[in-house]
């Protein structure tokens, strides 16, 4: 039964007054909990890791190979969620977005079975035999819940971000996809672009005005059961509402990010206690990954002016908008290009948009990564050009590149403006 369904609710006198302070103890000890299970999640982030490592494959010498660093090009650090059934989807998306240089976790949520983990870390290893030589992708092997509203997801986020911390010093930026995403360019468009931005920078689509959904955003108090209670999905929502906060403005927006890593270190590490302040009160909060990021790094002297508000992700809404956006079709397919968007929005899966995209976008084979600077192999229909490799220190943009380079450009020019922005 959800605390909606329980006599008396949170409110009320007199006796119901015990009742209410019996749940705001309970609220409580549930955030204690969060706290301390996102700290267990860390520390279990040094050992659940599964990365594809096999006998005999120059793993060191691959990865000695690539240069990383200030004076390098970018290094991008994926994160790809998917839920029980997601596996072939999450196995597509790490293909369309592989490259030697970034590093990738992925997440298929604890619903999952044993099975199509195996099965996916087999199919990457097969598929893309670079990411076993150069030792990049790793899969997490103890998964958080799957919890659509919960707080679970955030946990999965942050301890992903754990994940990436400790396995690879040297990466730029932390990407956040979603087994429904698919690029809209290739890897050497997007090392390319970014290589031309200021790495303090946080791509992030954020706003302060709530408007009529401030009850139900931020009034709203749920608790997430997949937090405690093992293979549970379901949360349950409280009959009363607790007030907005005044300690911290409260921001809401997309929650799939691109953040650099000292923002990253900040929310994982904490060296002040914004980010875990925050992580308590957003642990009762419905949609968490659409507030929690956005309102440490706007709230953060240290990081606001370093917000471009903007997501990076091509997107049709319905009217009025939906919690989520429209599944794109073959008639988005032009403005889709033309938006120099790197990524986009909802897909169905094994669609006939996602084979065009990889034909006319990506030139991906369907067998294997999207061929880059990075294939030395022979091109050839039965052979996948990226199972041998050159220089990996390497990008050559093709002619979607431009086209994103003017794209990135409008959202630094519009960040500089200060419009819509949490910048002072």
């Amino acid at each position: 039964m959800g605390l909606g369904g329980m006599r008396g609710g949170i409110g009320g006198g007199g006796a119901g007054s015990g009742e209410r302070w019996r749940w705001i103890l309970f609220l409580s000890l549930v955030s204690v909990s969060f706290l301390l299970s996102f700290l267990f999640l860390f520390l279990s982030a040094y050992s659940s890791p599964t990365r594809l490592r096999l006998p005999g494959l120059t793993t060191a010498r691959a990865a000695a190979g690539v240069r990383r660093g200030p004076d390098a090009l970018p290094c991008l650090a994926y994160l790809l969620i998917g839920a029980r059934g997601d596996g072939h989807r999450l196995l597509r998306l790490l293909l369309a977005v592989y490259h030697p240089r970034n590093r990738y976790i992925l997440h298929l949520s604890a619903d999952a079975s044993h099975e199509e983990r195996r099965d996916l870390a087999a199919g990457v290893a097969a598929a893309a035999p670079a990411a076993v030589s150069f030792d990049n992708v790793a899969l997490v092997g103890t998964p958080t819940a799957g919890t659509p509203v919960g707080s679970s997801g955030l946990a999965g986020t942050l301890r992903a971000a754990a994940v990436l911390l400790r396995l690879h010093p040297d990466w730029d930026w932390f990407l956040t996809l979603n087994a429904a995403d698919y690029p809209l360019v290739t890897q050497d468009d997007l090392i390319h672009a970014l290589s031309y931005v200021p790495r303090e920078f946080n791509f992030i689509d954020h706003t302060s005005d709530i408007g009529r959904k401030e009850s139900e955003k931020v009034q709203s108090m749920i608790v997430d059961a997949g937090i405690y209670l093992s293979g549970r999905t379901n949360f349950f929502r409280a009959t009363q509402k607790r007030p907005s906060p005044d300690a911290f403005k409260f921001f809401t927006g997309s929650p799939w990010v691109i953040l650099n890593r000292r923002f990253i270190e900040y929310c994982v590490l904490g060296w002040e206690n914004l980010p875990r302040l925050l992580l308590m009160y957003f642990n009762n909060v419905m949609l968490p990954q659409e507030g929690y990021f956005h309102s440490v790094i706007c709230n953060s002297l240290d990081f606001r002016n370093s917000t471009v508000n903007n997501d990076l992700r091509y997107k049709v809404w319905d009217d009025p908008p939906q919690t989520e956006p429209l599944f794109l079709s073959m008639a988005h397919f032009n403005k889709m290009v033309d938006s120099g968007q790197p990524f986009a929005r909802r897909f169905q899966a094994n669609g006939p948009l996602l084979d065009k995209i990889d034909e006319k976008l990506l030139k991906r084979p369907g067998h294997g990564p999207v061929p880059g600077a990075w294939c030395a192999g022979r091109k050839s229909w039965f052979i996948d050009p990226c199972s041998q490799w050159s220089d990996v220190n390497v990008v050559k943009p093709g002619p979607q590149a431009l086209k994103l380079q003017q794209y990135i450009n409008w959202t630094l020019e519009e960040a500089d403006s200060g419009a819509k922005s949490c910048r002072l």
